[in-house]
């Protein structure tokens, strides 16, 4: 496996005299993903940073993304759209959400049913670069760089249909599940070069069939230019949310079964007799909703549920927390990213991890031991959940802009969204 460039924007050759931050070869770059600008998801968040980027290089650039807002579908977005010099592309499909199996299975089929015919009437770019929202966009991705003879990048935010697989959205060795595994092959096979947002990822990728030479490791970015301690914008959401002089446990991000929240929530009500504790659910996503009404039913006062921040407000709210919660699936490692974990290093909180002994949090937590309060436990040990949580209380523990953690640099957008853009010129 390589890792690109150690950094800056520029593959030998590519400079424009004079300019570093311009590219000398101009470039026509389509990206597909469900999710991009103004939606506040994480992947939409990640590929408009890429989308500018290569819009600032001077390359061409189109999207080819979803109307409806991820978690919101109600909410629709302008069809045609040049936003910053980018052409956005925005393709309609139905909104059932996500309270059922077959909610999200129509939306994603329409989704790249309406894609596809989307994609047959563009012209011709150099180069396409599809990420995995929904599932296996890819596919399409690799069909319409065969078909035009473009260069072909799969990024891989998540990892299908293993992911549906592990998750029992999908039974193994069904028919089902052998299309999609085809499908996904099919992208491997066809992608250029393969980014893999962790080790254990690039191993699946590997496993799957992918060459070794053309998967790269690259984790994404944190929201540094937006994320970072701030104590005004903690105290502002302390104030509005009724949270002065609590101790906030928050989860912050996707409500999914890739990150089981039940040992969380059962912590949780164990704590109920204990009025310092508040457990904060910031986020969507197909449990979002089981969460709300889990908050809203019984006496569970001390349990807050509020929808996705948009970025602005990122930072005051990851700083209102006390303790900082991070949840992998024990079935996940490799399939998913929970990049949660690089904006909590940029507001330096202590972070509680409920998931497996060895995945990329816990390397990083190993990594960043000498700055980052981090405190391990199991699914289904709520006993030692619940002791963590009353040990960094009664520490008084908190986010309060201490030593900044040598590692923040290394997973910034300025040194990480270079080097993908490199790989992408190279």
């Amino acid at each position: 496996m390589t890792r690109g460039p150690a950094g800056g924007f520029e593959p030998a050759g590519l400079r424009v005299p004079g300019d570093p931050n311009r590219a000398a070869v101009h470039l026509r770059f389509l990206l597909l993903n469900q999710t991009f600008h103004p939606d506040v998801v994480s992947t939409a968040q990640h590929l408009t940073d890429l989308a500018l980027g290569l819009a600032g290089r001077g390359h061409e650039v189109s999207v080819v993304t979803g109307r409806r807002a991820y978690d919101r579908p109600e909410i629709c977005f302008p069809r045609e759209e040049h936003w910053r010099g980018i052409r956005i592309c925005r393709i309609s499909s139905t909104g059932f959400g996500k309270a059922a199996r077959w909610r999200r299975a129509a939306d994603f089929t329409s989704f790249l049913a309406a894609c596809g015919w989307r994609l047959a009437r563009l012209p011709r770019h150099d180069a396409v670069v599809a990420l995995t929202s929904p599932p296996l966009i890819s596919f399409l991705g690799a069909w319409v760089a065969r078909l035009q003879g473009s260069r072909f990048f799969y990024w891989v935010m998540d990892f299908n249909p293993d992911e549906a697989v592990a998750a029992g959205w999908l039974k193994r060795g069904s028919l089902a599940t052998r299309v999609l595994e085809a499908m996904s092959r099919f992208s491997l096979r066809r992608a250029e070069k393969v980014i893999a947002l962790d080790r254990f990822m690039g191993e699946r990728v590997l496993a799957k069939g992918g060459a070794p030479e053309r998967i790269v490791v690259l984790p994404p970015w944190s929201q540094d230019a937006e994320v970072r301690f701030d104590p005004a914008g903690r105290e502002r959401f302390r104030q509005a949310h009724g949270l002065e002089k609590k101790f906030v446990v928050m989860y912050s991000g996707n409500h999914s079964p890739c990150h089981p929240l039940d040992t969380l929530l059962q912590a949780a009500e164990q704590l109920e007799g204990d009025r310092s504790i508040v457990f904060c659910f910031i986020g969507g996503g197909s449990e979002f909703a089981r969460v709300r009404r889990w908050a809203e039913q019984g006496d569970h006062k001390q349990l807050l549920s509020l929808p996705y921040r948009p970025l602005d407000e990122l930072a005051g709210s990851l700083s209102a927390a006390d303790l900082h919660v991070v949840v992998m699936g024990d079935a996940f490692v490799g399939l998913v990213h929970p990049c949660k974990i690089y904006n909590i290093l940029a507001v330096r909180g202590p972070v509680l991890y409920i998931g497996p002994p060895l995945s990329h949090i816990s390397e990083i937590a190993e990594k960043a031991s000498d700055t980052l309060v981090c405190l391990p436990a199991r699914h289904g040990d709520v006993a030692t959940v619940v002791a963590h949580i009353r040990k960094a209380r009664d520490a008084v523990v908190q986010s309060r802009g201490g030593r900044s953690s040598p590692l923040l640099a290394e997973y910034s957008k300025a040194v990480l969204l270079p080097r993908l853009i490199a790989e992408l010129e190279s």
